[in-house]
């Protein structure tokens, strides 16, 4: 059938099985626009209140759900307001699939109004940027977006069409999505039995996961693998939730903000089981000194990982959830009783410890966690209510903690929690922000309100920027440069202002009303808590330093 280019694009977006977009209208993008609102029925758009706040959404709707998060834009100032959002995207390797429009072929490259190469601009933060300058190749190419950042490690791709395409007409036909089938090319028998060796010959094992495992929904095959390893668990922070947090085995996070168990625990293992993930120096602390007495077996299907950052022992390359599924059946059950048993004497030497007397961010994850029974979807925005999240609240499932790991977006939480609930409309989805990220993006309350989104957004109000603040009273004398942020602004007005919930909290009681009583309105709410300047996450591994280098408020007192 004969269709112009805008049509097209809806057609492939429907066949890939999108009911969803985030988006801002413009002039170039109008085409698109005007057939989207003639299949408004068929797929739903979210206006959002900044491009950004879509590029957030579209991921936060990926994480959550495990589908392709799709974002559109018009030209210039809208395209690059996008791009936040897709390398936020692309150091999590989450897949998503940004649409933008630009000014038409012939006046491309003469700097007209509202130009600029998206394509160029994102080519280092996407798997792949796309300019369509022919109709006839546009629906392939927006099949191939989709194949991209779905399939392998996943990740966002840009399609970006000139205007003039979407109005050229040709010939369309449908197809059939195809079902994607995991690369096996680098499996061989040799590997296998190298890793299966490894794993047998281990005395001390510690299995460390990450986002991989999330991403390949290996949550089943990894709980098999690690109860025949007869190993402790521990995990990244885009991990969560692989492995459930309220397993004997679990260890806490593992890093600058990890437990004291878990850094001690692969600082002292003979062998280190790292399962999809990357050896961020969040995690890794001193490269020299990580895991300095153990053999290390690395499970990723990215190849480029390898030898990264760390030197490994042995890699599995390939989708973590077939390597572990292998693996099981070649695996021997085996036995650490003495390992576990060391392990567990450090988890009760070492628990995290928090102070119970007054409103704090890890009672706040707490009260969150007892009143949503582990059953909600938490997103964070960056600093450290973000620590907090990962450290109190018990993960039990994977994509049930939307966070920006890799780039560290502050603005993140929101958004994301928006596309997290058009996702998944029948969890509670709660967003836990500082006040320093709440300001960044809080415009998307207004798009909260406007679509009837029903997301509770918990604004950890200690009026300072608390990360940054905690690295200034620790390694800058107290010189606290910008960090204050001691000003007239009311986060509850302004809730009320853009037509949401706002509730004020400042003791432990207040919260626990507040919180309650979110979760009875059905509507979008902020509370605003307000908490001590100079509480501190803990433990800490300072920059540079070993893992097994942690300290925390006694280690500094003493």
């Amino acid at each position: 059938m004969q269709l112009n280019g805008a049509e097209i694009v809806i057609e492939c977006l429907k066949e890939q099985g999108v009911d969803t977009v985030f988006g801002y209208p413009g002039g170039s993008i109008l085409n698109v626009y005007d057939e989207l609102y003639k299949h408004r029925d068929e797929i739903r758009h979210i206006l959002t209140s900044h491009e950004q706040g879509a590029a957030h959404a579209a991921d936060g709707y990926a994480r959550a759900t495990g589908k392709v998060g799709v974002c559109l834009a018009t030209s210039g100032p809208g395209a690059t307001n996008l791009v936040t959002g897709i390398a936020t995207a692309y150091m999590d390797s989450i897949p998503i699939v940004a649409i933008t429009c630009n000014v038409g072929v012939s006046l491309l490259g003469k700097d007209s109004f509202q130009e600029i190469d998206i394509a160029g601009v994102t080519m280092p933060i996407t798997k792949y940027s796309f300019i369509v300058k022919d109709v006839t190749k546009l629906a392939d190419t927006i099949r191939k977006a989709f194949r991209i950042a779905r399939t392998g490690r996943p990740g966002p791709v840009l399609v970006d069409i000139p205007k003039d395409v979407t109005a050229a007409v040709t010939e369309y036909q449908k197809e059939e999505l195809g079902k994607y089938i995991p690369d096996k090319s680098h499996m061989n028998e040799e590997g296998i039995a190298r890793a299966v060796s490894m794993l047998e010959d281990a005395e001390k094992p510690y299995v460390f996961v990450g986002g991989g495992a999330v991403l390949s929904g290996a949550s089943d095959e990894l709980k098999e693998f690690v109860e025949k390893l007869d190993a402790p668990v521990t995990d990244s922070l885009m991990g969560k939730g692989a492995f459930p947090g309220t397993d004997p085995r679990y260890t806490g996070m593992l890093g600058m903000h990890g437990t004291k168990t878990s850094n001690y625990g692969v600082s002292e293992c003979d062998l280190l089981v790292v399962i999809g993930a990357r050896f961020s120096d969040r995690v890794t602390g001193n490269t020299k000194t990580f895991a300095k007495n153990a053999k290390i077996l690395q499970i990723d299907i990215d190849p480029a990982e390898i030898n990264k950052n760390i030197i490994v022992t042995e890699e599995l390359i390939g989708d973590v959830k077939e390597v572990l599924r292998i693996l099981n059946k070649h695996l021997r059950q085996q036995d650490h009783s003495s390992w576990m048993e060391k392990i567990q004497s450090y988890k009760e030497k070492y628990p995290l410890k928090y102070h119970h007397d007054a409103l704090t961010g890890p009672f706040i994850v707490e009260e969150i966690y007892r009143q949503t029974k582990g059953d909600a979807l938490i997103v964070t925005e960056v600093g450290q209510h973000q620590m907090w999240a990962a450290q109190y609240y018990k993960y039990t499932k994977p994509r049930t903690l939307l966070t920006s790991g890799g780039l560290g977006t502050m603005g993140y939480g929101l958004g994301a929690s928006l596309g997290a609930k058009t996702g998944c409309p029948d969890k509670t989805v709660v967003n836990i922000a500082g006040d320093g990220c709440f300001r960044m993006n809080m415009n998307e309350i207004a798009t909260a309100v406007r679509h009837n989104i029903p997301v509770i957004q918990v604004v950890v109000n200690n009026h300072v920027l608390g990360m940054v603040r905690q690295w200034q009273d620790l390694f800058y004398d107290e010189r606290y440069s910008a960090t204050v942020l001691r000003d007239a602004v009311d986060f509850v007005k302004l809730a009320e202002a853009m037509g949401a919930e706002g509730i004020r909290a400042e003791t432990q009681e207040e919260f626990r009303e507040a919180f309650a009583r979110a979760l009875t309105l059905n509507k979008p709410v902020v509370i605003d808590c307000q908490i001590d300047s100079d509480d501190k996450v803990w433990p800490m591994v300072a920059p540079g330093a070993a893992i097994s280098e942690a300290f925390d408020e006694e280690d500094m007192a003493k």
